[in-house]
């Protein structure tokens, strides 16, 4: 039976992907559960269509996600957290902070999941991390702590 995923299923494939499986797979668990639809012409090409888009999307994506990844680059980002006299943190600056500081700096939305910090921030100073902008493009950070005033 040929099918057209309309969501991911793991060990089958992703949305959009023509796929043959067992009669009864498909009839029984795939079709009734809205993860698939039976495949024919006119769907394909709508599936075609689709791909069209997301492949422009996903370039769209990959360029904007390059000029995310040259501003973060050349700048640093700055995090000011209240800070005691010898300069240690009073509790630590997190993921969370760095994306905040960097949608700040930038302008675009930087998702906190995305950033990667190469040590626990405790105290003042310089530190760096990794951006995770697309499934290709990381930026390479560097973060000064500062004692807020």
């Amino acid at each position: 039976m040929k099918l057209i995923l309309t969501h991911e299923v793991k060990g089958l494939g992703s949305a959009g992907e023509v796929v043959t499986v067992k009669d009864g797979y498909g009839r029984n668990y795939l079709i009734p559960r809205g993860y698939a639809v039976a495949w024919t012409k006119g769907a394909q090409k709508q599936i075609d269509q689709i791909a069209d888009s997301r492949r422009k999307r996903a370039t769209e994506d990959l360029e904007a996600a390059r000029e995310l990844r040259e501003i973060l680059e050349a700048q640093v980002i700055v995090v000011a957290k209240t800070a005691g006299a010898n300069g240690r943190l009073f509790g630590a600056v997190t993921v969370a902070d760095v994306a905040k500081a960097a949608s700040d700096l930038t302008g675009k939305s930087v998702d906190r999941r995305c950033v990667n910090l190469d040590s626990v921030v405790k105290s003042v100073g310089e530190y760096t991390g990794v951006v995770k902008l697309h499934a290709d493009i990381a930026a390479n950070i560097k973060i000064l702590v500062e004692a807020a005033k």
